[in-house]
């Protein structure tokens, strides 16, 4: 059940190093310093995210075998969940806005952030099942 969470994490891994080695070298010159700031933090946010996808995917695994995790498993896959809405929003959003140049989709950029801050809230919230 928790293994879809390593599969996107890796998959959105490997989509940001694409986009980031996309940004260095194929959009030099073709960004204005604005569009590249954006381009720049989607692709931060995005890379940092997928691996934590991938550690809740891993602490997924673990407590699946772990006697004392009741409750762990339902929070690391809505941490899992949260995470993937929030790169698909946040960095969505802010590559969207590199490309196509209309700011009017930051109003939904700080609904993604909402998504990565509650998606870590319930990693925490996981942790606190461990071991209980």
């Amino acid at each position: 059940m928790t293994q879809w969470i390593l599969v996107v994490g890796a998959l959105f891994g490997a989509l940001a190093v694409g986009t980031g080695a996309f940004g260095a070298h194929a959009l030099q010159g073709v960004l204005d310093d604005r569009a590249r700031g954006w381009y720049d933090t989607a692709v931060t946010y995005h890379a940092g995210h997928a691996l934590a996808i991938v550690a809740c995917g891993l602490a997924a695994t673990f407590v699946s075998i772990h006697p004392n995790a009741t409750g762990a498993s339902t929070w690391l896959n809505a941490s899992g969940i949260c995470f993937v809405l929030g790169i698909i929003i946040f960095s969505g959003s802010l590559y969207t806005m590199a490309f196509t140049g209309v700011t009017r989709l930051g109003m939904i950029t700080p609904i993604g952030g909402l998504f990565l801050i509650i998606a870590w809230l319930c990693l925490a919230v996981a942790a606190t099942k461990i071991g209980n």
